[in-house]
């Protein structure tokens, strides 16, 4: 295995801010609020809003615990280029050109209907990734 990363501890290099199973726990506990949000939650404000602010920050989450030395702040851009193509894809009704808008799952996952307020909401919530690493790595807990 590289310096700096057992399995065991799942501990990454000492540059980085997180340690590999804190991203891990991250991505459980940020999965199970998801799921939460998508099937008791229907308002106006948590399900719209928060839970795409919270799904970024999972799949950056995810992805650091999965690689955690690839550089955070490209891990962090290529999520945000990810939820900006897939509201892209939302704009142009890509579940109704599949034939998939009848699928409740795919619904919840992947929306339905282009917003702008998802974007800022996804720019929201990398942001809030960027503020935690930054804090992180000037030795801030």
């Amino acid at each position: 295995m590289p310096a700096g990363i057992t399995f065991a501890g799942m501990h990454a290099s000492a540059s980085s801010g997180f340690s590999r199973r804190q991203y891990a726990l991250a991505a459980v506990a940020l999965f199970l609020i998801e799921v939460a949000i998508a099937l008791f939650v229907h308002d106006d404000w948590v399900r719209p809003y928060l839970g795409d602010v919270l799904v970024v920050i999972l799949m950056y989450a995810t992805l650091r615990a999965l690689q955690p030395r690839w550089p955070w702040r490209r891990v962090a851009v290529g999520v945000l280029l990810v939820a900006f193509v897939v509201e892209g894809l939302q704009y142009l009704r890509w579940l109704h050109w599949l034939g998939w808008q009848q699928q409740p799952l795919l619904r919840v996952m992947l929306g339905t209907y282009f917003a702008w307020a998802d974007v800022w909401c996804y720019i929201a919530g990398i942001a809030l990734v960027a503020a935690a690493e930054w804090w992180k790595r000037r030795g801030w807990s």
